[in-house]
């Protein structure tokens, strides 16, 4: 596997390496020792698959807090995504920053998303389906979110949103939120 950094730090674009030969190819897709290495958390506590029927549907943006923070390593399986996470750790210098990154079955990256990092994704193609480990449990007194159209974040979806649900519609925007939690 080949560790990219990027700008968010502890967040990595993770690419495979081939071995192919006449069948195909083999990849690894996953090595704790190999995240070890990389200072990244290892722990895996679930796994989810996601499906998403339509183009421009939207999931997020989530994340959760203390003592029940999520890691995840996100990897488009069909069809195509454009993945985001945001920096939601008050102490980092790029806190409220965020990156986007096309995941898709075709590329077959993945995206390391740590902790304290809200994360999303908008379907670029119908039938896309999303696999993501998950190293903590799921924990709903815990989690947060972020609106997917928050002007203080100001991100770029490429395609209008067709879908989303109430939940995620429904998250408080960052200007409305106690200055001393957000600013």
């Amino acid at each position: 596997m080949r560790f990219s950094e990027t700008s968010l730090k502890g967040a990595y674009i993770i690419d495979i390496e081939e071995k192919p030969d006449h069948r195909g190819f083999f990849a690894r897709t996953y090595c704790a020792e190999e995240f070890a290495a990389h200072g990244l958390k290892a722990t895996v506590a679930q796994c989810n698959l996601s499906f998403n029927h339509h183009k421009g549907t939207l999931r997020g943006m989530h994340y959760q807090v203390a003592p029940a923070c999520e890691t995840k390593l996100v990897r488009c399986i069909a069809g195509a995504i454009y993945d985001v996470i945001v920096d939601m750790r008050p102490e980092s210098p790029t806190y409220l920053q965020h990156i986007g990154v096309e995941l898709s079955a075709q590329n077959r990256r993945a995206l390391y998303v740590p902790e304290m990092f809200a994360h999303g994704y908008q379907a670029l193609t119908n039938g896309a389906e999303v696999v993501y480990q998950v190293g903590e449990f799921y924990t709903p007194g815990y989690e947060r979110g972020l609106r997917y159209d928050d002007p203080v974040l100001g991100i770029d979806w490429p395609i209008p949103v067709s879908e989303i649900s109430a939940k995620d519609a429904a998250w408080a925007l960052l200007d409305s939120l106690l200055v001393g939690s957000y600013a």
